[in-house]
């Protein structure tokens, strides 16, 4: 009898035994499947999402441009070598399906902003959607909005040294882009370039 109940007793504790590591086993499998996917998931939206956008010719797109004043084309000139005084932005500022393309040209010598626009994708083409040529001038994008800044001149300020500024947002409306907001700042003339009374000296 005893010899039998030991008998049963091991058959007990092995059918549990293995069956509690089966049951862990498979667990862990399933929930690795899962995790695995998400992450799958994740990369595929994250290697969508930072996708490079496609890159333009700048400097051909503004001289072809018939928008571009004559003044601005021909001070868009190679400062150095084959490099032109231009900055380049990529961004969703109208709703299509391609980045948008904002440039800004510059003067080679101390970087004054002469031009700046926003072209969008139409049918294979950019278009010019947004122009301004009032120098000194600069367009960037944030947040998907439009945004420029013109800073002014009083006069008798020297070139590096501007009175204040206008920093307009601008947002797109169907076919255009609408004013939303201006800001206007005034520099201090007690730093920078501006003349300061010295102190008496006793």
């Amino acid at each position: 009898m005893a010899v039998a109940a030991l008998a049963a007793l091991g058959l007990f504790l092995t059918a549990c035994a293995t069956g509690g590591t089966g049951a862990r086993d498979e667990g862990p499998a399933g929930s690795d499947a899962v995790a695995g996917k998400v992450q799958t998931s994740a990369a595929s939206a994250a290697a969508s999402a930072t996708k490079a956008p496609q890159r333009v010719d700048a400097v051909k797109l503004v001289q072809d441009d018939p928008e571009v004043s004559p003044a601005v084309k021909s001070a868009l000139k190679p400062c150095v070598a084959d490099e032109y005084p231009v900055d380049v932005s990529y961004g969703n500022l109208t709703g299509g399906s391609a980045n948008d393309v904002v440039v800004n040209v510059m003067t080679c010598a101390d970087a004054v902003g002469v031009g700046s626009y926003v072209y969008r994708e139409k049918d294979g083409r950019f278009e010019n959607v947004f122009r301004a040529e009032e120098p000194p001038v600069y367009a960037e994008i944030d947040r998907g909005d439009l945004v420029v800044t013109q800073q002014l001149y009083a006069k008798g300020d020297p070139v590096s040294y501007p009175s204040s500024e206008e920093v307009i947002t601008y947002a797109w409306s169907a076919t255009h882009f609408t004013e939303e907001s201006r800001t206007h700042n005034d520099y201090s003339k007690a730093v920078g370039g501006a003349d300061v009374p010295t102190p008496a000296q006793s």
